[in-house]
């Protein structure tokens, strides 16, 4: 179902039962593929690459090339999963020669102007609010909420079920599991209704707590923190993610 006044490059690749809209615009390089719904004036630049089942609302702009000056034009993608809901206005630029692509996993919810820049990747089963900014080489895990008008610095990193407060800036990295707001950034405790919801076990969950008092008392390198949470949380893969995110972190993860 293709509206007349819709553009399609006769060199675009569409699955079946896609819905396109009222002037949607879709550039030659894109492939995009089932039971997709554009509503109308959604724009697929050259390099989209979408999945299956996917609903994006009007305005939104995929694929444009990357707000990065390193860019020469090389030949890159922004790739789109499967049962994502891309809301009004969202952007999604594609990849550099850093990593080549964009990636937006599935089953995440992209609200109203929210822009993912350059060479970022988002996992599956994300939320992220209204005019929130992802900026370059930025990684967001798996579940991740981030609220509305937060700012993320480029290559900071984004742990699994975090949930980080509406206007909050970081230019440091959210391990998994915690919840980061105030100004400046900082760690607010564990997100124990976000873990609950997901179904981990109390248990569980008072061992990732434990892992987090031990990281963040004062007075202790961070690297005897992390030993201390070796010797004395019991190991489990929950708690090995904390280790490896703490431990390769690039810019340091939030105070």
């Amino acid at each position: 179902m293709i509206s007349p006044l819709a553009y399609v490059h006769p060199e675009a690749v569409i699955g079946e039962g896609c819905e396109i809209g009222p002037f949607c615009y879709i550039d030659k390089n894109v492939t995009i593929g089932s039971n997709n719904r554009l509503m109308n004036s959604v724009t697929l630049l050259s390099g989209t690459r979408m999945g299956d089942g996917n609903t994006v609302f009007p305005g939104a702009v995929i694929g444009a090339v990357p707000q990065d000056l390193k860019f020469k034009g090389e030949e890159s993608t922004a790739e789109v999963g499967n049962n994502n809901t891309i809301r009004e206005n969202v952007t999604i630029n594609r990849g550099t020669a850093a990593k080549g692509k964009t990636v937006v996993g599935s089953n995440n919810l992209l609200m109203e102007g929210m822009h993912v820049a350059h060479d970022v990747v988002i996992g599956n089963g994300c939320i992220i609010g209204n005019a929130t900014k992802i900026a370059g080489e930025v990684v967001v895990d798996d579940f991740a909420i981030i609220s509305a008008s937060v700012l993320i610095h480029q290559f900071c990193h984004i742990g699994s079920y975090v949930m980080v407060g509406g206007g909050t800036r970081t230019g440091q990295d959210v391990p998994p599991y915690t919840m980061a707001a105030r100004e400046p950034v900082a760690y607010c405790g564990l997100n124990i209704v976000g873990l609950r919801r997901r179904g981990f076990a109390p248990e569980l969950i008072e061992n990732i707590h434990n892992a987090y008092r031990l990281l963040y008392q004062r007075g202790k390198l961070r690297e005897e923190c992390l030993q201390e949470i070796r010797e004395t949380v019991p190991m489990s893969p929950e708690i090995n993610y904390i280790l490896d995110f703490v431990t390769n972190s690039k810019r340091g993860i939030i105070k």
